[in-house]
């Protein structure tokens, strides 16, 4: 798959499928902090499509990008665990999480965003066992992998498998600094999209 067009859609703090168009939906989770802005901004090769900034916690809306021109939507999830917000607007924050991933019919993969350097938090093992409960298709994107040696990431990618009770295999490294690993991301989004496109259900999670 290439990307070679994306465009800033509308942003929501409420899900609404009436106000964007019927396509396919990606939708981008990760702590705050993860890289979630300069992820998106590397896959689809469009800097300062989607705002970064070095304060966490500046995504607080669902953020919808359009790709290739209708092809499919990325979507923006607000960060979770940003330390600095009160505790009803991070409340608030999950109820808007939560209410988009389990009511958007168009919603085809999660893409949980974990920091390669760190093991997973407390809030990622609860994002991956959300996603598991609920049966929402995703797999995990290890963030800036150029701040390790290859070794080093090796084993942190390891460590991230088996806490999240899965395999090596479905967790894709990836350094937006370094521009490495968007293609096996787009790869894995082109199979989920083109697998989806011959049935009515959703694909199951890894397991």
């Amino acid at each position: 798959m290439k990307i070679s067009q994306t465009k800033f859609v509308t942003s929501m703090a409420r899900f609404d499928p009436t106000a964007i168009k019927d396509v396919p939906r990606i939708a981008i989770a990760g702590r705050s902090n993860v890289g979630k802005s300069s992820f998106i901004n590397y896959l689809a090769n469009h800097n300062g499509l989607a705002k970064t900034s070095s304060t966490p916690g500046k995504t607080r809306l669902l953020n919808f990008f359009e790709v290739n021109s209708g092809e499919f939507y990325i979507v923006d999830l607000p960060g979770y665990g940003f330390a600095k917000a009160s505790d009803a607007e991070k409340a608030k924050w999950a109820r808007m999480i939560d209410d988009y991933l389990v009511s958007d019919q168009n919603l085809r993969c999660v893409l949980v965003l974990v920091d390669c350097r760190h093991e997973p938090t407390a809030l990622d093992r609860q994002m991956i066992a959300y996603l598991h409960h609920n049966i929402v298709p995703y797999f995990v994107v290890a963030t800036k992998a150029d701040k390790l040696s290859k070794a080093k990431l090796e084993r942190s990618l390891a460590v991230i498998a088996n806490t999240f009770a899965m395999g090596r295999a479905d967790i894709t490294p990836v350094s937006s600094f370094a521009k490495k690993g968007a293609d096996a991301v787009l790869a894995r989004i082109e199979s989920i999209l083109s697998a989806t496109e011959q049935s009515d259900g959703r694909e199951s999670s890894p397991q």
